[in-house]
């Protein structure tokens, strides 16, 4: 490698928004570089459940349009938002979907129910998906994608899609067929095993991500690891280049048409959370992969002038946390976001109130216990309590149901320390040091909720979202089941994250502005370390990568437009003189 390179478009970041970028930029006969600062490709999206959120996609027939939408979003958004930007994103969302289909990148709808089921023109058909690839058609680059953590895998081993994962972590219909035919796949997997631990199935985000790079590695684009961008280089007033370092050498590379900035959030970065969120929480509560987005992308925008949106706003997810399972001196992030929501179960603040309608989204679940926080300072951490039917047929974070982790098989430097156990609640309620009068109340109200069906405080399970989270066999309510069978069991819910919403500021063209709202020449940002054009709203599964894949794809098509005026002005001065 020379002291300094020269690309058309450097991309920072292997994620979704940029492996999309990196792609329409070659399709687009651009050369282009992405950069990645880990040792291994394919960032948060990899790790993700692999979701796309595009309105009127057209993969299917369907009477969505961009006007339903707007409705529907207008409805939930509560912060002042770009309009040019919102615009932006849905006109170009289903282009996006057909240019990456047109790469060989297999997409299809997902029925899961927009997260404001009864919010106006809600729908359940606006979340897509990439199908499931054997991870042996990346060839050698199969073991430098970035692996699911465990707590998408059965038994911390076996991958798994997610019809299987809901199917198992319900004990849902043909629940041990699946676990039989995961472990079948996998242990007669010879060669595999030959060669590595790892599953080759890539699921969820891992399929979206290998499906990706898949193409971007077929088409020869090079992707380099190890490489974190220290700084953007400026010349004359536009962004020129990248300073980049690789095992501590430092160099610098051009970047003639622009640079892509899609490095992810800051949610790492202790003391940018500090600055910025309500309530700051910490890096270790975060379910991204351990300090990989400490906001490097987002300092370099701010140190050249760019300005900011939304940054005190984080895609929430209710998380716990317990220790690895082979070495219990290190712990590792487990999310419970739809585990807060099944019946037989209720979460309290550390005043054993309750706070919200726990089946909702987990956004929501996230913002609730920011909310309750700030109002009560008794939360973050608040507590999930349930009974041993819960326990029987649920997972509890990174506890599995009885029939896969009975008690007799959690270590016994767990109890007590990341799950609590007592044979009535008013010993539950003493050994987490919550009023065990407000205990007892609450748990006995949630068990009144359950024999009428009705939750008069957060109408728990009186939508699509809620009750597609429950258990069919629970009546009236699917999402309400009494707590009356001991041991009687407790967690510590944290306020995690899935990554920040806020980030650098851009414009409808994913350009970054500066504090004067004037775009900063040659400077581009998608996905986490930009702010999202929902605001502080998380609208439905795929909110996330939906708009980050949108806008690197965005950002390329306005390079490619600025560089044809470019030519054009200068055939015309040609033809003028």
């Amino acid at each position: 490698m020379s002291a300094t390179e020269t690309y058309d478009v450097v991309v920072v970041g292997s994620g979704a928004a940029g492996a999309t970028a990196a792609l329409r930029a070659h399709e687009q006969g651009l050369s282009v570089l992405l950069i990645e600062k880990a040792h291994k490709y394919g960032g948060t999206s990899a790790t993700s459940g692999g979701v796309m959120w595009i309105p009127n996609h057209g993969l299917v027939e369907s009477d969505d349009n961009k006007d339903k939408t707007l409705e529907y979003l207008r409805s939930l958004i509560k912060v002042p938002v770009q309009e040019d930007r919102l615009h932006a994103y849905l006109d170009n969302g289903p282009e996006m979907v057909r240019f990456v289909q047109s790469t060989g990148v297999p997409i299809f709808p997902a029925p899961w129910p927009d997260y404001y089921t009864d919010a106006p023109q809600a729908r359940a058909d606006r979340s897509l998906v990439s199908d499931t690839l054997d991870g042996r058609e990346l060839g050698d680059k199969f073991p430098l994608m970035r692996e699911q953590f465990t707590r998408f895998k059965l038994m911390n081993r076996y991958a798994m899609d997610l019809g299987e994962f809901f199917t198992i972590s319900t004990k849902g219909q043909g629940w041990i067929k699946a676990i039989l035919k995961i472990m079948w796949r996998y242990w007669t997997d010879f060669s595999t095993r030959r060669m590595t631990r790892r599953d080759r199935r890539f699921t969820q985000g891992g399929a979206l991500m290998g499906q990706l790079f898949k193409q971007i590695f077929q088409r020869g684009i090079e992707v380099r690891l190890d490489t974190r961008l220290d700084e953007l280089k400026v010349t004359d007033g536009r962004v020129s280049g990248v300073r980049v370092s690789h095992f501590g050498r430092g160099y610098e590379i051009e970047a003639k048409q622009g640079v892509i900035l899609c490095a992810g959030g800051f949610e790492w970065n202790q003391a940018l959370r500090d600055r910025f969120f309500p309530v700051p929480g910490l890096t270790r509560h975060s379910s991204t992969p351990e300090d990989a987005n400490r906001g490097e992308a987002l300092i370099a925008g701010m140190d050249i002038g760019a300005d900011t949106e939304h940054t005190q706003a984080g895609w929430w997810i209710p998380t716990m946390h317990m220790p690895m399972p082979t070495t219990s001196n290190f712990e590792e992030i487990h999310q419970a976001a739809f585990d807060v929501g099944r019946p037989h179960s209720v979460c309290v603040n550390r005043n054993g109130q309750r706070f919200v309608d726990e089946a909702c989204s987990y956004d929501d679940f996230g913002q609730a216990m920011v909310d309750d926080q700030l109002k009560t300072g008794a939360n973050t951490p608040c507590w999930l309590v349930f009974d041993a039917t819960f326990r029987s047929k649920f997972t509890a974070g990174g506890f599995m149901p009885t029939a896969l982790m009975p008690d007799s098989r959690i270590p016994p430097d767990y109890w007590d320390h990341y799950i609590f156990r007592a044979d009535s609640i008013e010993a539950l309620a003493k050994k987490i040091h919550v009023p065990v009068d407000a205990l007892k109340g609450t748990v006995a109200n949630m068990n009144a909720y359950a024999r009428s069906g009705e939750d008069p405080e957060f109408g728990r399970g009186n939508n699509a979202y809620d009750q597609m989270f429950g258990d069919p066999t629970v009546t009236p309510n699917p999402c309400l089941g009494p707590i009356d069978k001991a041991p009687y069991y407790a967690v510590a819910i944290n306020v995690g994250d899935l990554g920040t919403k806020g980030g650098l500021k851009c414009d409808a063209s994913a350009r970054v502005v500066d504090g004067n709202g004037q775009p900063i020449p040659g400077l581009y940002a998608a996905g986490n370390n930009s702010g999202s054009p929902f605001g502080n709203v998380y609208p439905g599964a795929g909110g996330t990568i939906g708009p980050a894949m949108t806008f690197g794809f965005v950002a390329v098509n306005h390079i490619v437009a600025s560089r044809s005026n470019t030519a054009a002005e200068a055939t015309d001065v040609e033809a003028v003189a």
